[in-house]
């Protein structure tokens, strides 16, 4: 699975950029957020786009469809596709390209479906439309990237709905739906940023794989340098629509010049140590035997008992569909359990929000793994932030503004903000918001559900000191569902390792991290990629021996 470049042989140009100029509007005001890029990308080469939230990495990766989203525009440049120039080429033109010859895999797959179609279906639609494949063909074709994607039960997951999938395999059907078409380029916005480490890892091969044997062209997007090490035969660094750094991936790994990639190298290093537990103290949250799942036939979790402790972090790590998520409905009451009970400060909590009492509903926020999903698009970010201060807390408008102005001081965005859509915001932007609509409510217990993995490793980084302050200033609890076995390093004082339903392993943090670990924890352990471009190939040739 060697790329083509280290096979010695660069394909022709297939796509360039020359001077390419985008602007944002806000307030009526036009703003440049790409600001003069070069590049050059050939067949069957992998550029990977690396930089903060902000930075331009999504707008120049759409910008290669010859497209903008609403509220942007292209300003200058050029974009030439295999001959095609693309930012005065006739919109039937573009239209023809797209998906056919040009597709696109993005980050928020949830929000990307159409929830009333089956997956085979939308896979279908791309290569029936175009005229490339039949129905039945592509319905073939779909089972085979099934397949090469690993997918569980290949043969028949395509007939089932999107919501009918863990987040995990919704990715991967995004992924085979951009190959539908058998593209000649396809741009990866964060794909498998959702995704938990093992299954990263099949999907980071299976996109390795397909580029290989397609001979496909690919603009990977990402804010992990490890991830995007595995991949890329180049790498470019972005920083607020500029370039900072580019160069062949090994020697930027080895040898970067500028200082902001020594810093995107050097993250993670936040870890806090493992807080002693208060054994008088009884715990804030505990669940105890919860069995629950999805209608009669589809039981997801198994006995689970968990406890946090007042001032503590309990990270739930666990591959996709092993439950996390699931438990964390049961907690807030969305999802009423088979059997069990949540006790809440001593007291058991109503299986279903419903029959929760408004205080009881205060004390326990949630904070949602895909904010594009989780935020209403027609609401301003003040309305956002505000509802849960009005409906909780009582406030008067007044009073809500300066509340809103404070939390997004706290979460690091300007006052401004306030009057934005979500649409104008980056994905990293989106999820702060997220988070500040929680601290809204002043509870005692936040369920933070994947927080940081739409944000780039600066400002995760920056994200999980927040949180660790606020902690300390307000004692509020944390259960944190992540796959981030940095995060998990960095934020927690317990570790609750789930999967398939059941909690394999459980306590505190030094404890489960250190040898001798149970298999499965050792599994997700080695699954964390490393900085190094051999290291994914040298895994798979070490678990197939």
């Amino acid at each position: 699975m060697t790329s083509k470049l280290a096979n010695g042989g660069k394909g022709e140009v297939l796509l360039e950029m020359r001077g390419l100029r985008i602007e944002g509007q806000a307030d009526e005001i036009w703003h440049e957020i790409v600001c003069g890029i070069d590049l050059t990308l050939r067949r069957g080469e992998v550029l990977g786009l690396i930089g903060e939230s902000g930075a331009g990495k999504s707008t120049i990766g759409i910008a290669a469809m010859g497209f903008t989203r609403p509220g942007c525009r292209i300003s200058g440049g050029t974009i030439t596709f295999d001959g095609i120039e693309l930012t005065s080429a006739p919109e039937e033109t573009k239209r023809r390209l797209r998906g056919s010859r040009i597709a696109y895999v993005a980050q928020s797959a949830a929000a990307s479906f159409n929830p009333a179609h089956k997956l085979i279906q939308q896979f279908s639609e791309a290569p029936v439309q175009h005229g490339v494949l039949n129905s039945s063909q592509a319905a073939k074709d779909a089972i085979d990237i099934y397949h090469r994607l690993q997918m569980p039960e290949p043969d028949s997951i395509g007939f089932r709905y999107p919501h009918q999938v863990s987040g995990g395999q919704l990715q991967r059907a995004m992924v085979a739906m951009a190959m539908a078409c058998k593209p000649d380029l396809i741009v990866f916005d964060e794909p498998t940023t959702a995704l938990d480490v093992t299954t990263q890892i099949e999907v980071l091969a299976a996109i390795k794989d397909i580029v290989h044997q397609f001979n496909t062209a690919a603009i990977y997007i990402s804010h992990d340098l490890a991830v995007v090490a595995q991949l890329a035969d180049r790498i470019m660094v972005l920083r607020y629509g500029n370039l900072i750094e580019e160069g062949e991936t090994r020697a930027m790994l080895d040898r970067p010049e500028e200082t902001y990639t020594r810093q995107l190298l050097a993250v993670r290093s936040y870890r806090r140590d493992e807080s002693p537990p208060t054994k008088e103290d009884p715990p804030l949250l505990e669940v105890r035997g919860i069995s629950a799942g999805y209608g009669p036939h589809i039981k997801v979790l198994d006995d689970v008992s968990v406890k946090i402790g007042r001032k503590r972090t309990v990270a739930v790590v666990g591959e996709s569909g092993s439950g996390k998520s699931t438990l964390a409905r049961v907690v807030t009451g969305l999802l009423p359990p088979y059997q069990g009970e949540v006790f809440f400060k001593g007291q058991a909590l109503p299986p279903s929000y419903k029959n929760r009492t408004q205080d009881q509903l205060r004390q326990v926020q949630m904070i949602y793994q895909m904010p594009d999903v989780a935020l209403n698009p027609k609401q301003k970010v003040r309305d956002v932030i505000g509802r849960p201060l009005a409906f909780y807390l009582n406030m008067n408008e007044a009073a809500r503004n300066r509340r809103v102005s404070d939390l997004l001081e706290m979460i690091e965005l300007p006052a401004d903000f306030a009057d934005r859509l979500p649409g104008e915001l980056s994905g990293g932007q989106k999820q702060r918001i997220c988070i500040a609509r929680a601290l809204a409510a002043e509870p005692e217990l936040i369920i933070c559900d994947e927080v940081t993995s739409a944000l780039d490793q600066l400002v995760a980084e920056e994200i999980l000191k927040l949180l660790q302050r606020l902690q300390d200033d307000l004692e509020v609890s944390y259960l944190f569902i992540t796959h981030d076995l940095a995060t998990v390093r960095a934020i927690s004082d317990e570790i609750v390792v789930m999967l398939q339903g059941r909690v394999v392993q459980q306590g505190g943090k030094t404890k489960v991290l250190t040898p001798p670990h149970h298999e499965y924890t050792e599994l997700l352990l080695s699954s964390v990629p490393e900085m190094d471009p051999d290291w994914l190939d040298d895994l798979l040739e070490k678990r197939a021996s």
